[in-house]
């Protein structure tokens, strides 16, 4: 994925290609930094550092069965530095960075097996270095399916030309779901003084004006950002979700095993990261059921200033 800025959306290329910029390739160059960078937080008084576990850098294409040492070794470093100046580490276990090897994505079952695999790896070698755990990041965002950004970067799906790109959505969501409460079942039963949560983007959206119409467009929205999160607070899915299911003709691979998982591997704590808020009315004609499309239906809120990236 190349680097954007406002108003240019990244792309998504098949691998790396020559004169583009990748800027997930470099970044801070923390691999080689992290000594210092560590150093600075504590000196700033931090008392807690969240950051990820590279699956490629434990498993180089996502679905060996055997991890790679020097990567192990690298978060070994890292973890025993920030302990070292009494900063907490705070992992996430997928943060966008899907193994290119599998992308294709989270619409494929056995991604569920391999992730759990990395997250159980992870677990074991760190249990007692890493207290606080999250298995997916912001993996709301993919509900703007219509964009081809959440989707890549939530779970490594590739659009084609004339895919159902809702009901390929909520099916790579209902396998990162189960992949997730499998993960902090495990989780637990390696250390049951692990805290394992979810990790959502909380961006709120209001509705435009006091008409009921606008209040209902405004809890539609919500319900389908965030059910997410109540699958895995709740370890269910909630009724307003299979509703659409139903009315949307969607059908998900579902098992009842999946619903054991679901209900069993429920977690502790959720994270978020708050960026905006929008707003939305209900001008769409011809939508009876309030249905939410994020790349059509958000306005501008006219009571809250903007920045300069709008």
């Amino acid at each position: 994925m190349t680097a954007g800025r406002h108003g240019v959306p990244r792309e998504i290329t098949d691998g790396v290609v020559e004169g583009k910029y990748y800027p997930n390739h470099e970044a801070i160059d923390f691999y080689h930094h992290y000594k210092e960078d560590i150093a600075l937080f504590a000196e700033m008084g931090f008392k807690c550092f969240r950051t990820s576990i590279a699956w490629t850098r434990i498993f180089p294409n996502g679905d060996e069965l055997e991890p790679n040492e020097a990567g192990l070794q690298f978060y070994d470093d890292l973890f025993d530095e920030c302990l070292k100046h009494g900063i907490e580490p705070v992992v996430t276990l997928s943060h966008f960075e899907l193994p290119y090897h599998l992308v294709k994505g989270f619409t494929n079952r056995k991604l569920v097996d391999f992730f759990v695999r990395f997250a159980e790896t992870c677990f074991r070698r760190y249990k007692d270095k890493v207290k606080y755990w999250m298995t997916f990041n912001e993996i709301n965002n993919q509900a703007n399916y219509q964009e081809d950004f959440a989707p890549f970067t939530n779970s490594g799906i590739v659009y084609k030309e004339g895919d159902d790109r809702e009901a390929i959505m909520y099916q790579a969501a209902h396998y990162e779901l189960v992949a997730s409460a499998r993960a902090v079942k495990i989780g637990r039963e390696i250390n049951p003084d692990f805290q394992i949560g979810c990790m959502i983007t909380m961006c709120p959206i209001y509705p435009a004006t006091y008409n009921p119409k606008d209040i209902l467009m405004a809890q539609k929205a919500m319900e389908k950002r965030y059910y997410f999160t109540d699958v895995h607070v709740h370890g269910f899915y909630p009724n307003h979700i299979l509703k659409y299911w139903e009315h949307k003709g969607i059908n998900v691979d579902v098992t009842e095993e999946d619903l054991a998982d679901l209900k069993e591997g429920t977690v502790d704590y959720i994270g978020f990261s708050y960026y905006m808020s929008f707003a939305i009315d209900s001008h769409r004609e011809n939508n009876p059921h309030f249905d939410y499309l994020e790349t059509e239906d958000l306005i501008k809120n006219k009571y809250v200033k903007a920045s300069e990236w709008g």
